[in-house]
């Protein structure tokens, strides 16, 4: 179901249905996936290094982490930002997956090239995630920035947040990190997409005919396994993200511990070698690899899920009408 092929019996789905269906499962997965990303970007965002060695270290292991949170900031800590990360969720999957089915259509209809190829998808998916990225962006510095936020808040609601970081940093505050989000977001979804087709022929290869109808695990499992590889080939891009995008809000982090300011994303890079040693470039690994294992296993979940679902409405639909 995902991605254009001439061979399936689905090809019904409309761009629109394609677009909801991508909504839908960005939603449910968000909802599910919030506490881990906010946990991962508070690994991310920590100058002292992540070790219970360290006294200076307020994070150091996920449970941990999960405590401290829940115990200084209370539960609804880890949906900290939520609203605009649901509307990140929600756009993102609606923009990726029509773009990516648009894509590999267009492969298939104006070059000879098969379109369930690993490269296919690569760059196809790679080009999707760009184009959801440029429209979603600014929806992902609002949710760092209220992900990142300790007590007392820096804002207030998603209208205050808007409207301080543009009166204080200027329109240009909510593209922060936007290169290394470029520059990561095409390999890492590229290699998504890629390695969720290839592991779904593997699949077909291995399990007996019998097990086939087990799709629902197979596309959790499929994807889970396509964002853990691709999450770790592209990560060092998402922490220099997430620390560029937290930018000019320093004072909000003081309660965290030390803070840095940095000129781009070479100089970024270069303070977190210099300061922190190469691990540094994997800080908050774990709970991504956890996050990236859940959200893209659910997302192609889902995804296919709803695509399913709309068209066996479709198709009951047009049953009906048929015997009317």
């Amino acid at each position: 179901m995902v991605g254009y092929d001439p061979k399936s019996e689905v090809k019904s789905i409309s761009a629109v249905e394609v677009a909801v269906a991508g909504s839908a499962s960005g939603f449910v997965t968000r909802a599910l996936i919030s506490p881990v990303d906010v946990i991962k970007i508070r690994f991310q965002l920590q100058i002292e290094q992540l070790s219970p060695r360290n006294p200076l270290a307020k994070y150091y292991g996920i449970l941990q982490t999960a405590h401290r949170i829940l115990h200084e900031e209370g539960l609804t800590a880890f949906w900290k930002g939520h609203v605009p990360a649901q509307l990140l969720s929600v756009s993102y999957g609606a923009v990726q997956f029509v773009t990516f089915e648009c894509l590999t259509e267009l492969v298939h209809n104006a070059s000879p090239y098969d379109t369930r190829n690993f490269i296919v998808h690569f760059v196809c998916g790679g080009l999707a995630a760009c184009t959801a990225t440029m429209t979603v962006q600014p929806l992902d510095t609002l949710r760092t920035r209220f992900a990142a936020q300790g007590e007392p808040k820096v804002y207030r609601n998603l209208r205050h947040a808007v409207v301080t970081m543009y009166q204080t940093e200027g329109p240009l505050t909510f593209y922060r990190g936007l290169t290394p989000t470029i520059i990561a977001v095409f390999p890492y979804a590229g290699l998504q997409f890629s390695f969720y087709n290839l592991l779904q022929q593997l699949y077909k290869r291995v399990m007996p005919s019998e097990g086939m109808n087990t799709g629902n695990v197979k596309n959790l499992v499929c994807g889970s396994c396509a964002g853990v590889i691709s999450k770790t080939l592209t990560y060092p891009f998402d922490l220099f993200k997430k620390r560029l995008q937290v930018g000019g809000f320093e004072q909000a982090r003081a309660a965290f511990g030390q803070v840095r300011t940095y000129k781009g994303l070479m100089d970024c890079a270069g303070q977190i070698v210099r300061e922190e040693g190469p691990v540094g470039l994997f800080k908050g690994l774990s709970p991504s690899l956890l996050k990236a294992a859940l959200s893209t296993g659910f997302i192609f979940f889902w995804y296919e899920f709803f695509c399913n679902l709309l068209y066996a409405l479709k198709d009951t639909g047009s049953t009906k009408g048929q015997e009317g």
